[in-house]
């Protein structure tokens, strides 16, 4: 067995004696990087965020930002990691570090008072920083927002983009107690473009660590990773009680604030038989450990649906490492997709090790946190037929705009012709013990005029849908009034778009 490795602000280290479950958080603060640190342990805050070298969208390399308190260390066997300390450069031994340009703009613009929160914003600034196609939108430099003092983001800015390229939803994951965010926004839109000869600049131009088979074990417990998914699915043959994870989003949850402990976990989270994104003619394939991120960059709007459901899906942290498969994979009737592909009838690829199975994803939950998929079956993929419907919307009602769980999401896609509703499909979450499809609403569309009378009559039947629940979230009266008036906001938003 090859003793598993990572390799941290570029210096290798093995990962025994850590335990399995052991996190990235706890990992690295055991060996003195303390920048990383914990405040909710639930991927919430941000605190503990840190730089992953992950394949690139637009370059062989990305810098991705992940919360270090979710993710096991020995999922990063063989990958390399950058901290907050290791941004900053030593140009001569026994000199002091130079500070980054994100770690600079922080210092000068006052971005930090308790600084608790502050290295955990600097590599999600960073990341940000490094995003290719935000320097190739840079027109200004550093001093992009000279008048930022003032209230002014700069001409070419807005409210959420600032002039050099720079989106403030990449730091959408990172809470700020203390300071306010205004001066973390000012030294957002003040970073230049990096420098020819920064290391991390230079590091994307270079392939990104090949996956490794991974096979850590420390007494009864074992973190495995296997190299193709034949094997994985062999493996989890003889292992069906294994827990099996991608970006661990859910599970680290599990283990942080319940103490959950599992013998063995298995990682599937690299397997490129996961990670294939294709648009044929007739359906858009989607792999089930492909990232959000990854898939909201590569899809770059072509599902206008799947667009519209990715900014209000958690935060950029949390989208760096969740993907569909295990979104879906949980049969949580509150995740944020499931609506989203019941709207758009998308059908799931299922593996095991005796063949694949396709299931349409209305079909695929049988109740709480259960569904169809069988001990040792996988998600390989999502497929989202082809042609799309042209009238789409996705409503998450939450109690904050954004990083957040859902009371009521709900996704349309309806198609209008001659201002008529031939087709109509709508996925609920939050309704009932498992994502649903409004049936009785769609029906009450189709073959129906797009009229506010239609609209009324539709929003009516659609808030008896489901069987809503009262919780510390949402009431079930408030619930079901939502879900009629997720309708007739779509009629106000959409009735002037459609083509008469």
């Amino acid at each position: 067995m090859v003793t598993a490795r990572i390799t941290v602000n570029g210096k290798e280290a093995p990962i025994a004696p850590a335990a399995p479950h052991t996190t990235v958080l706890d990992f690295l603060r055991e060996r003195g990087l303390t920048g990383t640190k914990e405040g909710c342990a639930e991927g919430e805050c941000g605190a503990c965020s840190v730089l992953v070298a992950r394949p690139g969208v637009n370059k062989p390399t990305d810098w991705v930002p992940v919360n270090a308190c979710l993710v096991p260390v020995a999922a990063l066997d063989g990958q390399e990691v950058v901290t907050s300390e290791g941004l900053a450069t030593v140009e001569a031994p026994g000199t002091p570090p130079v500070l980054h340009p994100v770690q600079e703009e922080m210092a000068v613009r006052g971005g930090s008072q308790c600084g608790y929160c502050t290295p955990g914003f600097v590599c999600s600034m960073a990341a940000e920083y490094y995003r290719p196609d935000r320097c190739a939108h840079a027109d200004r430099g550093p001093d992009a927002t000279a008048g930022a003092d003032d209230g002014d983001s700069g001409d070419s800015g807005d409210a959420e983009h600032g002039p050099n390229g720079f989106d403030l939803h990449a730091l959408s994951g990172n809470l700020c107690r203390c300071t306010g965010y205004r001066p973390i926004r000012d030294a957002a839109f003040a970073v230049g473009t990096p420098a020819d000869e920064d290391p991390l600049a230079r590091r994307r131009e270079q392939d990104p660590p090949a996956p490794v088979a991974t096979e850590y074990r420390q007494d009864d417990s074992a973190f495995l990773r296997r190299s193709t998914l034949a094997e994985t699915l062999r493996l989890l043959r003889e292992r069906p009680d294994a827990v099996v994870v991608a970006g661990s989003t859910d599970w680290g949850v599990e283990v942080n604030i319940r103490s959950r402990r599992a013998d063995c976990v298995v990682a599937v989270d690299r397997l490129p038989e996961l990670r294939d994104l294709r648009v044929e003619s007739d359906h858009v394939e989607i792999g089930a450990a492909l990232t959000l991120t990854e898939i909201e960059r590569r899809l770059d709007g072509t599902v206008p649906l799947l667009a519209q459901l990715f900014p209000q899906f958690a935060s950029r942290l949390i989208r760096n490492g969740a993907t569909l498969g295990g979104n879906l994979g949980t049969g949580s009737p509150i995740g944020d997709s499931p609506p989203v592909l019941l709207a758009l009838e998308a059908s799931l690829v299922l593996a095991d090790a005796d063949g694949e199975r396709e299931v349409p994803l209305a079909d695929y939950f049988t109740g709480y946190r259960q569904s169809v998929r069988r001990p040792g079956e996988l998600i390989r993929a999502v497929r989202v037929p082809l042609p799309l419907s042209p009238v789409t919307a996705f409503h998450k009602i939450a109690k904050r705009r954004f990083d957040d769980i859902s009371s009521v999401a709900v996704a349309f896609a309806l198609d209008v012709e001659g201002g008529t509703v031939r087709k109509a499909r709508i996925g609920l979450g939050g309704v009932a013990a498992t994502p649903v499809r409004a049936l009785a609403t769609e029906a009450a569309l189709e073959g129906r005029p797009w009229t506010t009378g239609t609209a009324e009559a539709a929003a009516e039947v659609l808030r008896g849908e489901g069987t809503p629940m009262s919780d510390h979230r949402a009431s079930a009266r408030y619930r079901a009034a939502m879900l009629g008036q997720s309708l007739l906001k779509l009629y106000a938003q959409t009735t002037e778009a459609v083509p008469s």
